[in-house]
């Protein structure tokens, strides 16, 4: 049972590391590209993000720089940078919710393709464990237990948040099965009465006409 957890354990640790890699992506200019992440309230969550020089021996040219702007799910700008070509933003999540990085370039004749490495990391991704070991002067079996430790403690978290978010799309399920049984009903009522309406509408249109 214990080799089960330890296994689970670092099945999940595997997971989150390879989540936690930076994503790369081409921008072309005059357009948008954004990036969601599902945040939960009360989380750190950190992001980097740079322009990758595609000739090295030469500097980067102005034309490759571009915008970006961070929402919360509720809208609000959280980061706003214009004209750069590399930057970082850190903030504590106050609602849960989908958050949106977006970053665009300016029109360009001709038009320019840039590629971009952002890395977006939250909860315990986000902590910098060098600044922890460096602060708390532990040593490496010390500061791997400190992330075992987050790291399970992020997991019991997600878990109650997914149990959650189940509750609450179970309930969103049930509300829609109601609401359809109501419109079926309502409308095999008026497909009823329409027929109704128009059996009687026959029936005296024959009568006048002396048919039946």
């Amino acid at each position: 049972m214990i080799l089960r957890s330890v296994i689970m354990v670092v099945v999940v640790v595997g997971i989150l590391s390879s989540a936690s890699q930076a994503l790369r992506f081409e921008l072309q200019s005059g357009h948008t590209k954004c990036i969601s992440e599902d945040i939960k309230s009360n989380s750190m969550t950190v992001g980097k993000y740079h322009v990758v020089n595609p000739n090295e021996a030469y500097p980067l040219p102005d034309s490759l720089k571009f915008a970006v702007r961070v929402t919360s799910p509720q809208g609000n700008s959280l980061h706003t940078a214009e004209k750069v070509e590399t930057g970082q933003f850190a903030f504590t999540a106050v609602e849960e919710g989908d958050y949106m990085a977006c970053f665009w370039a300016e029109d360009h004749s001709p038009q320019i393709i840039m590629t971009v490495d952002f890395d977006w990391r939250s909860g315990v991704q986000a902590k910098d464990w060098s600044n922890v070991a460096k602060k708390g002067q532990v040593d490496v079996m010390e500061l791997e237990l400190k992330k075992l430790y987050d790291t399970v403690t992020s997991i019991h978290e997600e878990m109650f948040y997914l149990r959650e978010r189940e509750e609450e799309m179970q309930a969103l399920n049930q509300a829609t099965t109601s609401k359809m049984f109501w419109l079926s009903f309502l409308s095999l009522f008026l497909c009823l009465s329409v027929a109704g309406i128009q059996f009687w509408h026959l029936k005296t249109f024959f009568e006048k006409k002396k048919l039946i």
